[in-house]
């Protein structure tokens, strides 16, 4: 089949990774797809993926979660995309691609973006059982396999950054994991010998072994031909069942070879600053397969955007927009392994007569290093195990500074460091070096566009949409231009409080104050005080109050007294109130285990007040249309056969499911039911900015969906892992792993100091995944507060969580026990008898459903008959 030319142009475009996905959009921002018709050919057998994040798949990010591609930008664009079928040939003189397939397309303009390969060292026995390379989601899918089954020893050839990143995923994976890396240092491109011994000895304290200054000789294998160990070049062998090749990756410039164009030295489709081939003015070349015009193929994602922008550019003959490629920032910023390493510009002091600043610390794994000219620029620099202040000093780079350099990598209380905020730095600085977004257009992204948001500026600038590492300064340049704009930026709860919730939590806390009126007179807003509140205010002190109940010395029972006028419309009646004014109740069934005469009272209870009857997703029955003068009934007869509240009205945490482990399944490797259940009674009854999910999965298959909850529980062969920041719903989110290889006690240390960090800390109504992207430093912050301790606060977060798990009290019996508050619980205040009529049911299914043509007519009594419905 041959795609022949007519009158419309054809662009095709070879290779679709992250690079070609860019160069995609490029076309469509400047019209192109609308007038051309544009091929893709893609070998890999899903569309453009975030390579960058490639080793999150193993911290539970599905490859779903790395696509790049949303198909209804291709679809919406007419891009004709072809996975899974790349390019085999091209003729040149006739202008044609053939595709593996058969297909063959002509082209008007063709553009490579071939990517690389990895390179694998010629030693004897590369290719046996057991070897593999780390480059595509393929390749992680095939080490996973193998490790699960066939290794328990892994070896990766290669200490640079997908070396490590590997190294990390073989632990992850439960494997004694050994780095080989023939230079003297680890991530010999990126850091110094300095920054290389830091990241050294914290890597080896996780439990690495790291042999530097060798080399592999060759791969030992079994009879089976199945690896067995590796012989280095010391002399030395190291026993091992799996290698793992990332020494470096080669550009993929075999289609360029054959087809006569013209290609490097040592590799690389050789382009001039236009990206355009220098053999075929029709011919393009970008990213990683490129010898760009400066003599350097660039293996960074940055540049590659750069050069899909310029070939779009020059395709386009914009002249408008005349673009050039002839070089580009190195700079990177990643976690490898958890310890955070950085470098940008020139960084291991190459430029004459320039001076070293250097600040280590080996007993913290501190290393930083700024390169500074004689007249005082920063030329660059070097931070490994914290890289916090990398934002601000890249974009200082090529500067001088407005302080001293030393003030720029001493710590806390050594020095006085200088604090440099956005405001210092000048608007040609780059902010975000993948998509060289400077601070001028971020800032005329609030000013000319008005973005107001973090996520505004993302989709207007595309800056932090890649590797991330940049989204704090966007957040610090974002207020700071609304406020010089004369934007006041209130960050207060609401109207009544100037306060965050966050900091009214603290203020509670601190002082004891255990009424919402208090709290009001003495610290809301002048117009406030005095006054009643808001529905924004007394619902989030409401639940400031009750989880921190039993330390500031009030009832964690949310009808007592001021409380109950504090509560959302559910927790009012202690049930979910629904469409027609009835309400449904679900109690508690810890890890959605039950027994046949638990679930034999349910049944009763339901047919005998003729309720609906329903399983949850969260392994519970829900019981719907109940009238509220029925809930204490039912109550009472669920709290006498043992049941109780399951909050599934309330900010609280509702279940923990969980799969049945190793108990009844035979690939569970722990007991999952039991731990599921002690969670879930732990944490019962604790209220929290929003609701909390979490499940207990017995063995990596996930059964229970633990990484879709505030907090998930997988079970390893060596205890437990723990997710923390997922949820299902309208916007999902993979939770993100928080530690591994727990013990039950380590387990519930870290859920204990997490959940009360996230009530701590969470503004009104967020979910854990909002509040994990939204606090400054993310995930690797919440680690160091809750893993290693880094506030000094966790001692306080247990103690509150011990305080909360010694009072705990089923709502519900509290509520059957006392006359005075069962008097609340009638339609009418003045006809406590009657019920409301507008409450009905018409037969579906063998069941109820609500009667909703009855609703609308609204056959209401009239006032002067029943005063007001008391539940609303």
């Amino acid at each position: 089949m041959t795609a022949t030319l007519g009158a419309t142009p054809t662009i095709v475009l070879v290779g679709h990774g992250m690079v070609g996905q860019r160069f995609l959009e490029a076309l469509a921002e400047r019209g192109l797809t609308a007038t051309h018709r544009v091929v893709v050919l893609c070998e890999e057998p899903r569309p453009a993926y975030d390579r960058v994040a490639l080793t999150s798949y193993f911290s539970g990010k599905t490859p779903e979660d790395l696509s790049m591609t949303d198909m209804e930008f291709i679809n919406d664009h007419g891009i004709e995309l072809y996975v899974g079928d790349p390019a085999e040939t091209i003729d040149r003189e006739a202008k044609k691609v053939t595709a593996r397939s058969g297909q063959v397309f002509e082209y008007d303009t063709l553009v490579l973006a071939t990517g690389s390969y990895p390179f694998v060292p010629p030693v004897p026995n590369k290719d046996a059982e057991g070897c593999f390379v780390y480059r595509t989601i393929e390749d992680l899918l095939a080490i996973e396999e193998y490790a699960k089954s066939k290794a328990t020893v892994g070896a990766v050839v290669g200490g640079g950054l997908l070396g490590l990143e590997a190294a990390g995923a073989l632990k992850g994976l439960g494997l004694t994991s050994h780095i080989v890396e023939f230079a003297p240092r680890l991530m010999p491109v990126q850091v110094d010998e300095g920054g290389g011994a830091a990241l050294l000895r914290t890597i080896e304290d996780m439990g690495l072994t790291v042999h530097t200054g060798v080399g592999t000789q060759e791969i030992v294998v079994g009879e089976n031909g199945a690896v067995t160990g590796m012989k280095l070049s010391d002399g030395s062998e190291l026993a091992t069942d799996m290698v793992v090749f990332s020494a470096g990756v080669r550009p993929r410039d075999q289609l360029a070879r054959d087809c006569g164009l013209t290609v490097g030295e040592r590799g690389g489709i050789t382009v001039d600053e236009q990206c355009r081939t220098v053999s075929d003015p029709h011919v393009f070349a970008i990213g990683e397969c490129a010898l760009a015009a400066d003599g350097r193929v660039y293996g960074l994602v940055a540049p590659g955007y750069e050069q899909a922008e310029t070939a779009a550019a020059t395709i386009a003959a914009d002249e408008a927009e005349q673009l050039s490629f002839t070089g580009a920032d190195l700079s990177t910023k990643l976690k490898l392994l958890g310890v955070d390493v950085a470098s940008f510009g020139d960084a291991h002091g190459t430029t004459e007569d320039c001076l070293d600043v250097v600040y280590s610390d080996s007993r913290a794994g501190l290393y930083k290093k700024l390169v500074i000219g004689r007249d005082g620029t920063l030329l660059g620099g070097i931070l490994v195990g914290d890289a916090e202040a990398y934002g601000t000093l890249k974009a200082f780079t090529g500067s001088v500074p407005p302080v001293s350099p030393e003030s720029l990598v001493l710590p806390a209380g050594a020095g006085a460091p200088a604090q440099l905020g956005p405001s210092a730095l000048p608007d040609e600085a780059i902010i975000c070096s993948c998509n060289n977004v400077t601070k001028g257009t971020i800032r005329g992204a609030v000013t000319d566009h008005q973005c107001t948001t973090v996520p505004e500026v993302k989709k207007c600038t595309k800056a932090g949409t890649t590797c991330g590492s940049c989204v704090k300064v966007l957040g610090q340049l974002i207020n700071a231009e609304l406020e010089a704009s004369g934007v006041e930026v209130d960050k207060g709860l609401c109207g009544c409080f100037s306060q965050t919730r966050e900091e009214l939590y603290e203020i509670v806390l601190a002082l004891r104050i255990n009424t919402y009126q208090d709290l009001l007179d003495r610290y809301g807003r002048d117009g406030a005080k005095g006054g009643d509140g808001c529905e924004i205010c007394k619902p989030a002190v409401g639940s400031i109050i009750a989880s921190l109940a039993p330390t500031i010395g009030v009832s964690g029972y949310v009808l007592e007294g001021e409380q109950a006028a504090l509560q959302d419309s559910n927790d009012h009646f202690l049930a979910n109130l629904q469409k027609n004014g009835s309400y449904s109740v679900v109690p508690r069934i810890p890890g959605g285990e039950i027994t046949p005469e638990g679930l034999i009272v349910i049944g009763e209870i339901a047919r005998d007040f003729g309720l609906y009857t329903k399983i949850t997703g969260g392994q519970r029955i829900d019981m719907f249309g109940a009238r509220v003068e029925q809930l204490p009934l039912i109550w009472a007869r669920l709290v006498d056969a043992g049941f109780e509240s399951g909050h599934a009205y309330g900010k609280a945490l509702r279940t923990v499911k969980s799969c049945v482990g190793q108990t009844w399944c035979r690939y569970g490797v722990q007991d999952s039911v039991r731990m599921a259940i002690d969670l879930e009674l732990r944490y019962r009854g604790l209220r929290s900015p929003h609701k909390l999910k979490s499940a207990v999965s017995g063995c990596q298959r996930e059964c229970a969906e633990a990484q879709s909850k505030d907090f998930g529980v997988i079970a390893t062969a060596n205890g437990w892992n723990l997710y923390v920041g997922g949820n299902g719903g309208a916007t999902p989110r993979h939770a993100d792993l928080l530690a591994q290889d727990l013990s039950d006690a380590e387990l519930i240390r870290l859920i204990d100091r997490f959940l009360m960090f996230y009530i701590r800390t969470a503004d009104r109504l967020e979910r854990t995944s909002t509040w994990l992207e939204r606090i400054p430093g993310g995930l690797d912050h919440v680690r160091d507060v809750v893993v290693e301790d880094s506030l000094g606060i966790c001692e306080e977060l247990e103690s509150l969580m011990a305080a909360h798990v010694a009072n705990y009290a089923d709502e519900w019996a509290t509520t059957i026990n006392d006359p005075e508050k069962l008097a609340r619980f009638v339609s009418f205040v003045n006809a406590p008898d009657t019920p409301d009529p507008v409450v009905g049911f018409v037969p579906e299914r063998d069941q109820i459903k609500p009667d909703l043509p009855l609703l609308s007519i609204g056959l209401r009594p009239t006032e002067d008959v029943l005063e007001g419905s008391a539940q609303r």
